[in-house]
């Protein structure tokens, strides 16, 4: 009978550190330190949720049902609580050295009221100022706020035991002291520990194994020592590129290859080409600029030039179309005109009244 209970006693702890290891490692954690260690914690209600969820709460696999409901994963819990799994936790504002000081500053000279007005009155003083400044002055001056002696400050939080150790379903925080080593984590340690054996027992391998890692050797640094001359050639090769176009044409080979992804990201793609149109007309390259910049100002004078000779000649051709005349030279042509009409009357001849006299192109009669 004895033996029997010793039996299902260990039945049940080797079940208790399965469902504990489970929830050890699905369980949500956050890192905090407790007197001055590095601890792991959690809340109460992200456990209870991933116990319900586990295969003891569902049946799958054939595990047995433990969890039916909140209250047994609750119950559950209180018991790795008891056997020291974790331990319930509790966060407090931690005392600045400015507080402690301040404390004993109180205490020696008993003024802790004056003190408190004259805070209270600093920080109205504070508030009023902040209400005057404006609003984008306010995140640039964030840090220098923070730096015053005067100003408030976010009191950081200290974790400690909680005195009552009991499990609760809420935002209540519990500290693991159960740390198991993980598969992944033993199956690496094993690993490199055979790797230096054998490393360490190289002169006693056979000829053929030698022979293959001195291949896979060379074969390795060949791969790295061509990875490294890409490197340095695709650079060669776009600087030269680029300064024969004149900064136009931008090819890389590989632009991944020194970028922060992975491996075969690295290769891919192969490459990428992208032309680039100058913004502005002046840009230096060589002695071309040079003779266009010459044949430019050039054209410009043959231009003044002709427009400077095109000037008179207008001028000229406006003073052949009109004439101006004045009313004195009107009178003279027009007594004239009459003095030798009455020439010809008294000669005999043919009156030529009904001639016209033609006045700068235009068809008056006197």
């Amino acid at each position: 009978m004895a033996e029997r209970r010793r039996h299902r006693r260990r039945l049940k702890v080797k079940l208790d550190t399965a469902v504990a290891k489970y929830l050890r490692f699905k369980c949500p954690t956050k890192s905090s330190s407790m007197m001055g260690q590095r601890v792991e914690y959690f809340t109460g209600s992200r456990a209870v949720d991933v116990l319900l969820e586990s295969d003891w709460a569902t049946g799958k696999k054939g595990a047995p049902l433990l969890f039916t409901g909140r209250d047994t994963a609750v119950h559950f819990c209180n018991k790795l609580l008891q056997r020291e799994y974790f331990s319930r936790g509790l966060k407090i504002a931690r005392k600045s050295e400015r507080e402690k000081e301040g404390k004993r500053e109180d205490e020696k000279k008993g003024k802790r009221d004056e003190k408190v007005r004259e805070r209270g009155k600093e920080k109205k003083e504070k508030d009023r100022k902040k209400e005057k400044e404006p609003e984008e002055q306010d995140e640039t001056k964030k840090d220098k706020k923070d730096d015053d002696p005067g100003s408030p400050k976010k009191k950081r939080k200290k974790m400690v035991l909680h005195e009552q150790q009991v499990f609760l379903d809420g935002n209540e925080i519990y500290v693991w002291s159960y740390d198991p080593v993980h598969f992944k984590t033993f199956a690496l340690g094993l690993f490199v520990v055979v790797g230096v054996i054998a490393a360490t027992l190289f002169p006693l391998w056979p000829a053929g194994m030698k022979v293959g890692v001195y291949y896979l050797s060379v074969s390795v640094g060949c791969f790295v020592g061509g990875i490294l001359i890409m490197a340095v050639a695709r650079c060669i090769l776009f600087f030269l590129i680029w300064l024969l176009t004149c900064g136009r044409h931008h090819l890389w080979i590989l632009p991944n290859l020194t970028a922060d992804v992975g491996f075969l990201d690295s290769f891919r793609p192969l490459y990428t080409y992208e032309y680039r149109v100058a913004e502005t007309k002046k840009v230096t390259c060589g002695d071309g600029d040079k003779s266009d910049e010459g044949a430019t100002s050039s054209a410009t004078t043959v231009l003044e030039a002709d427009e400077q000779n095109s000037q008179p000649n207008s001028e000229n051709s406006s003073g052949n179309d009109f004439e101006m005349i004045t009313r004195g030279d009107l009178d003279g042509v027009c007594g004239s005109r009459e003095n030798s009409d009455r020439e010809e009357s008294s000669n005999g001849g043919e009156g030529s009244a009904g001639s016209e006299v033609s006045i700068g192109g235009d068809g008056e009669r006197p």
